[in-house]
């Protein structure tokens, strides 16, 4: 008997052992894996800012930045022909790139298992930058996240016949995920948010692992991108000191914009599930580029992913701007929403943020009889944080996705959980509600 239970202790400190060794492998790969990505994706992002500055100057000798959003200085023609020649070239390129096998592939797909094509991501990405530069209405977060994607797909393809460097199943996805959210941060300088993206929006999954591996790659991509957009703030804000009474601002603004937040939400994802596709792209995205060239041509906020709808709002002092504010608003929701339809491919974060601005700013506006003194401005950005928590469902992502690219200071916290956490449950109930009901 003792004979045999000695050969069990060993055959088990045998598979121990080479669990152990099995583990540290599998680490070790991870780690490897976790760096190498994380450069390349930085460096993929940073190339992809020096696109979107060299279209925007080439086009409409425009160089946006926080300092300068708005491309208001650009001669309205010159805004009007550059988007609409915008529009006619992205066109034909997603024609052609969609018209034949295999499929583009989005980030869900990925994560389900599909493979995405190389070369058609490329140019599925670059033509996403490449309109916005040119004045579209639509967000460039997405091209980003699916280049870097891709980068990790084709990454494990090529380690899977090296058994040194193989990912093992249960990191596989969690690499996918990772190498978004380091695309996102490797453009906006935003690590915690890339990170938040990738567990809290992709996996739903929260783990020190999954932390660890997408803090470190979206940490990684951030100083890569760094090295062409420096650490200057995405968004300029009047003061980035926030005070307590703030708070009241939150729990008014906070369910108001999560309401809008779902219906944009509920707007972006019927458009896009029912975008125009096959030839008739080649008809709708010119028309949707005229459009926002014609009301570019008054109206130079309404070019571009969003930022020059929300910059201009954070600088506001002022109610007297309020007709203003209301029809931009609802010409960027509009010609965002049918850039989605005219079969249109980018973000939705960006413009999400402008839109919640404007909820901001009237709400300020509706207020300023009762509540004198208020800074208009600090309800534009409560409102931003809101509604962009309403329309992606991701509270933190959000609160942090603000907090980081307008480099606000730790006193403004307290107040964007507050926005976050009033707009998220009043969006989801709403969006229950619906759901629900049919």
């Amino acid at each position: 008997m003792n004979e045999t239970n000695q050969k069990k202790m060993d055959a088990a400190s045998r598979r121990g052992g080479s669990n152990a060794a099995f583990s540290w492998r599998r680490i070790l790969a991870l780690g490897i894996a976790t760096i190498t990505l994380a450069v390349v994706i930085g460096f993929a992002a940073m190339l992809l800012s020096l696109f979107l500055d060299v279209v925007a100057d080439s086009f409409m000798h425009f160089h946006e930045s926080y300092k300068g959003a708005v491309p208001s200085g650009v001669n309205p023609t010159r805004r009007l022909i550059s988007v609409t020649i915008g529009g006619i070239i992205a066109a034909v390129v997603w024609y052609l790139i969609r018209r034949k096998a295999p499929s583009i592939v989005s980030i869900k797909g990925a994560l389900d298992g599909k493979e995405m094509p190389f070369w058609k991501t490329i140019l599925n990405v670059l033509t996403q930058i490449f309109y916005v530069g040119t004045g579209g209405s639509i967000g460039r977060e997405l091209a980003p996240r699916q280049l870097g994607v891709m980068l990790s797909q084709h990454y494990q393809a090529i380690v899977a016949k090296m058994p040194a460097l193989k990912i093992a199943p249960d990191n596989q996805k969690l690499l996918l995920t990772a190498a978004a959210g380091a695309g996102f941060a490797g453009v906006y300088i935003a690590p915690i948010t890339g990170m938040l993206f990738s567990v809290e929006l992709l996996l739903k999954k929260n783990s020190i692992k999954n932390i660890a591996v997408s803090m470190t790659m979206s940490t990684i991509a951030a100083l890569m991108g760094s090295l062409a957009k420096g650490f200057s703030p995405y968004y300029l804000v009047l003061d980035t000191h926030f005070s307590l009474w703030l708070l009241l601002a939150a729990l008014i603004v906070g369910p108001i914009a999560g309401l809008f937040g779902a219906w944009a939400k509920q707007a972006f994802a019927w458009a896009q599930k029912k975008q125009a596709t096959g030839k008739s792209l080649l008809l709708t995205m010119p028309l949707v580029g005229l459009a926002t060239g014609i009301i570019a041509y008054f109206l130079p906020e309404i070019m571009g992913n969003g930022r020059a709808v929300a910059q201009t709002a954070f600088l506001q002092h002022s109610n007297k701007l309020l007709l203003f504010f209301i029809i931009l608003g609802l010409l960027k929701f509009a010609i965002t929403f049918f850039t989605l339809y005219g079969g249109g491919t980018g973000g939705t974060l960006t413009p999400s943020i402008a839109l919640g601005s404007v909820v901001g700013l009237v709400i300020a506006a509706l207020l300023s009889g009762v509540m004198p003194g208020i800074e208009p401005w600090h309800f534009a950005l409560i409102g931003a944080v809101a509604l962009l928590a309403a329309s992606q469902q991701a509270p933190l992502m959000a609160m942090f996705m603000v907090f980081e690219i307008a480099h606000l200071d730790s006193s403004a916290l307290i107040i964007l959980a507050a926005t976050v956490a009033l707009s998220s449950a009043t969006s989801k109930l709403y969006l229950t509600w619906r759901t629900d009901r049919v």
